[in-house]
């Protein structure tokens, strides 16, 4: 049955589904197609001879079918701001542009009243706050509950995404609580479920290079369980294109699904390319549009359980989110209206696209624009409220 949420029985959909012949004509793709249709899945040896082969159409492709399989031409956003909390940080991670030292000049750390600042210009538009910052050196659970109460008081309808695995760790560091006391206490103040940050790679030995101090692997993958088991949806990442092989990419597919196999938590996968400038990464091998887009695309071919794969727009640029739109994601960012990371990073992804604008890239790529909540439980068929007499040229579709 198909709904705004999706269709129900997908993998049926699937099997019925017209074969490209990019992947037909292809025996490696064609076994995975088979695979698939088989309700098997994609092991991690083939994944990483997805990642190594050359057919990138039939990658694409297949992706894409199974994107169409789950949501049609569906294409989920919402309409939220990104509000960071401080920049200021304890850690100093190699590839971090936006972290600062509290004594530079550029420091800021929001008390709760410039929090909700903030937030009040674009109350009457958004409904969610995604809000992720630095390691504080002094602040405690308290500021949280603080923030998260008062949040919640002065915008109800408002939810709040927030915190990173590392900054829960470190705020339960800091009062001397248990992860799961500490994810407790900031639901029951307010938080509603978090963003899923700071994965980066899944392999100690990469997160030994380019994340020294940070949470391991395994307290990454913990402290999400922790926050499933306690029905806190998350969602999840990959920073990729630093110093990672293509098989650690894999890995970190496989550890991310053997997790949403036990919790079934995750409600969305965000894979973004490394950005170089301002950081101090040289040895960075800096990821192609062509690999950007692979990415994609086997994410949406490995994590089988994993519902929504997400082009993150405010890395990838509007132009890349539009063409993975077509590589297997099915949900692009929304509205965001204020971003530090990224663009600190180098990002000139905009600041200023509203939902009508999204609305018109969704549409680009022959996409319908589907707006959602933060825990994706409601839905509507977005309607544009400007009158548009922009022009494009069609779709191609191959017979």
């Amino acid at each position: 049955m198909s709904t705004l949420a999706g269709i129900s029985d997908w993998q049926t959909e699937f099997k019925r589904s017209k074969v490209p012949f990019s992947i037909s004509s292809d025996a490696f793709l064609s076994k995975c197609h088979t695979l698939i249709c088989n309700d098997q899945r994609i092991s991690l040896e083939l994944g990483i001879q997805l990642f190594n082969h050359n057919n990138l159409s039939g990658i694409f492709a297949l992706a894409n079918l199974i994107k169409n399989s789950r949501y049609g031409n569906y294409v989920y956003f919402n309409e939220n701001l990104h509000v960071n909390t401080t920049n200021i940080c304890v850690l100093a991670c190699r590839f971090c542009a936006f972290r600062k030292g509290p004594r530079h000049s550029e420091a800021y750390s929001l008390n709760v009243k410039e929090y909700l600042e903030q937030i009040k210009p674009f109350a009457n538009r958004i409904d969610e706050v995604h809000s992720v910052g630095g390691l504080h050196p002094e602040w405690t659970i308290e500021h949280y509950e603080e923030l998260y109460r008062e949040s919640k008081k002065s915008f109800p309808n408002i939810m709040i995404k927030s915190l990173t695995a590392v900054e829960i760790k470190h705020i339960a560091n800091r009062s001397e609580l248990s992860i799961e006391d500490t994810l407790i206490r900031l639901s029951d103040a307010g938080l509603d479920s978090l963003p899923g940050g700071g994965a980066e790679i899944l392999v100690d030995s990469v997160r030994n290079r380019i994340c020294h101090g940070k949470e391991s692997s395994d307290e990454y993958l913990n402290i999400h369980k922790i926050a499933h088991n306690l029905d806190i949806s998350t969602n999840c990442t990959m920073l990729f294109g630093t110093v990672e092989t293509l098989e650690e990419r894999a890995i970190h597919l496989d550890k991310l699904r053997m997790l949403q196999d036990e919790t079934n938590g995750f409600q969305c996968f965000v894979p973004y390319p490394f950005l170089p400038d301002k950081s101090r990464l040289p040895e960075a091998q800096l990821a192609s549009l062509n690999e950007i887009l692979r990415v994609i695309a086997i994410s949406r071919i490995m994590l089988d359980n994993i519902p929504h794969i997400k082009a993150y727009r405010m890395n990838l640029g509007s132009k890349v989110a539009s063409l993975a739109l077509l590589a297997g994601a099915d949900d692009i960012d929304g509205t965001v209206n204020h971003e530090e990371i990224m663009h600190e990073a180098g990002s000139m992804a905009r600041l200023d696209t509203d939902s009508d604008e999204l609305s018109r890239l969704i549409e680009s790529v022959d996409s319908i624009p589907i707006k959602r909540n933060t825990l994706y439980t409601e839905f509507s068929r977005y309607q544009r409220k400007l009158n548009d007499h922009s022009r494009r040229l069609p779709i191609s579709h191959q017979p």
